[in-house]
């Protein structure tokens, strides 16, 4: 089963390329404004000899990118550089007036760039949570982070550029339906990783998907667990799989838990979670039920697009209307 983001890919790409002792440039978009095609965090490698992994825009960047580097730039340690709107690089536009800025960092292949490519790596992977904290000009150092947030953050102390690494936000889904079909598409599309626990044989067979476990949802978080970097969903409507999967999700570390639900359903699945398990009311205040943001949400496309939408917002910190009383 694969669940590599895009994003680790991209690193075990440049410690192949390292290890075959090939200088590298490792490009990480910073800062976006206004319509731009990469989010903060992403990255883009590419070794002495052109090959690359990942990208940063639809193809424009990436191009100019190269040929910048068959010139002979970019070989400071680390280099800040801006497309699109209030660039001095005026032959590249984004779309919508768009702009991003992008850490250029060049690596070249010594021992000290496999040991820094590799703890980026577990970072990613979520074997621990690093931060990585460049002066301007200067090489990357990377330092522990002991209060990791969902996703990669970036932020300014000072003079000092600091990259928060943590894995990309990971979904568990308890459970097949339409709508957790369409969430699984949505999810993948902003750049999250999808797991699927489904016990009963016959849903998996009929929606195919490619990212499902055989495990009965609550059992698989009561031997796995997650990582603070999880939102864990129950689209089933079935209470016997959407209760006994909440009661192991609310002693879990994700960063969101919602149940699919009215709000009068809602608040009776809260009494039986107060009863038979025991729930404090933090515990249940964790709960997002009904889940989602209120768009007026009907179908089940709609009903995935305001799920999705509202992990966004609570992993970006955002303020925002999830569904309102009723």
């Amino acid at each position: 089963m694969n669940m590599l983001s895009p994003d680790t890919r991209v690193l075990e790409f440049a410690l192949s390329e390292a290890g075959q002792h090939k200088d590298l440039w490792l490009c990480t978009v910073l800062y976006t404004w206004g319509s731009a095609p990469r989010s903060p965090g992403a990255l883009m490698a590419v070794s002495q000899t052109g090959e690359g992994c990942g990208s940063l825009s639809g193809g424009c960047i990436e191009e100019h990118f190269l040929q910048r580097l068959a010139q002979g730039e970019y070989h400071m340690p680390s280099q800040r550089v801006r497309y699109g709107a209030g660039s001095d690089i005026t032959e590249i536009t984004l779309p919508c007036g768009g702009s991003l800025e992008v850490l250029v960092e060049y690596l070249p292949a010594t021992a000290a760039t496999l040991d820094y490519l590799h703890r980026m790596l577990l970072a990613l992977r979520g074997e621990f949570a690093q931060e990585k904290r460049l002066e301007p000009g200067q090489p990357a150092t990377l330092e522990p982070c002991p209060h990791p947030t969902p996703g990669p953050a970036v932020y300014q102390q000072g003079t000092t550029l600091c990259l928060r690494l943590a894995p990309p936000v990971n979904i568990i889904i308890a459970g097949l339906s339409p709508v957790a079909e369409y969430c699984i598409e949505f999810a993948r599309a902003v750049g999250f990783t999808v797991l699927v626990c489904e016990h009963r044989e016959a849903l998996r067979a009929a929606f195919n998907a490619s990212t499902v476990l055989p495990d009965f949802p609550a059992r698989y978080l009561e031997r796995q667990g997650c990582t603070p970097n999880s939102a864990i969903l129950c689209l089933t409507h079935d209470a016997r799989i959407d209760d006994l999967t909440l009661m192991e999700a609310c002693r879990t570390p994700a960063f969101y838990i919602g149940a699919l639900g009215s709000w009068r359903n809602s608040e009776k699945r809260r009494d039986r979670l107060r009863s038979v398990a025991d729930l404090d009311e933090i515990q249940l205040a964790r709960i997002h039920g009904p889940v989602g943001l209120a768009i007026g949400s009907k179908t089940p496309a709609e009903i995935a697009l305001a799920i999705i939408a509202d992990i966004v917002r609570v992993k970006n910190g955002a303020a925002g209307n999830s569904q309102p009383p009723r």
